[in-house]
């Protein structure tokens, strides 16, 4: 049986009054890349917080491989990679500093080659050694992604992590994680408005609305649509969205 890397089960989030999350449960396996969809302010951003554990929920569960990030979160951020926003990222440290201190965090004892070969491939070795407050915010995206990929976490959190990164690092990026997820290495949540990349790479994905995952799609509903109609999801979506008046 393959035992859910992600479980979150009835999750719900307030601020003072407003409810932001309301009673939300998703469950994902190694080899499960799903794509989170949603309007702006749909709650997404709080879903990803919540499954790495920067929010604490008003109810609720987020298990990584069976361990509470709420219980005991160092075991289950070992098995976890979080693309923090690129803003968030300490200006006073090098592009190699922000991977080893990553990396030690996670209790590993370097940065790993895989890690600093696609780093290379993204032409970031010659300026790694330069503090992050002189990169671009793609040049910070691109480090960003490279955080939640060191130590082959079971499950990688992204979100709307391709924006700003130039076409050729976004392919080599997917390329990637799609290579991770087909050979069942981890699972990967990631929040997007791009369509094309949920038909191209996703395995599953949901609409979040109000803070209630509203809808779902599976594999098959997916490959159904690649097949037969690519422009059915941009229907669905733009149906269940309500228009404002």
């Amino acid at each position: 049986m393959n035992a859910p890397v992600l479980a979150v089960r009835n999750l719900t989030v307030r601020y003072g009054r407003k409810s932001v999350l309301s009673g939300v449960d998703l469950s994902l396996v190694r080899g499960d890349w799903f794509f989170l969809l949603g309007p702006n302010g749909s709650g997404k951003t709080t879903l990803l917080r919540c499954v790495s554990g920067q929010i604490i929920p008003a109810a609720g569960a987020v298990n990584i491989a069976g361990l509470s990030i709420l219980n005991t979160p160092q075991a289950a951020k070992r098995l976890l990679g979080y693309a923090h926003p690129p803003e968030v990222l300490p200006g006073l440290l090098s592009g190699r500093q922000c991977l080893e201190v990553y990396a030690a965090a996670h209790d590993l004892p370097d940065i790993g080659s895989r890690v600093l070969d696609l780093a290379a491939e993204l032409r970031l070795a010659p300026i790694l050694d330069r503090w992050v407050a002189s990169y671009s915010l793609g040049t910070r995206q691109k480090v960003s992604i490279l955080l939640a990929l060191i130590g082959n976490p079971a499950l990688v959190v992204l979100d709307e992590a391709f924006n700003g990164l130039d076409p050729a690092s976004a392919v080599i990026l997917k390329r990637e994680l799609h290579e991770r997820v087909a050979a069942r290495r981890c699972a990967v949540l990631l929040a997007t408005h791009a369509l094309d990349s949920v038909l191209r790479h996703g395995t599953r994905a949901g609409l979040l609305l109000d803070g209630v995952l509203a809808r779902s799609w599976d594999a098959r509903q997916l490959e159904a649509i690649r097949r037969n109609d690519p422009g059915a999801l941009e229907t669905a979506l733009a149906e269940a969205v309500p228009q404002e008046a």
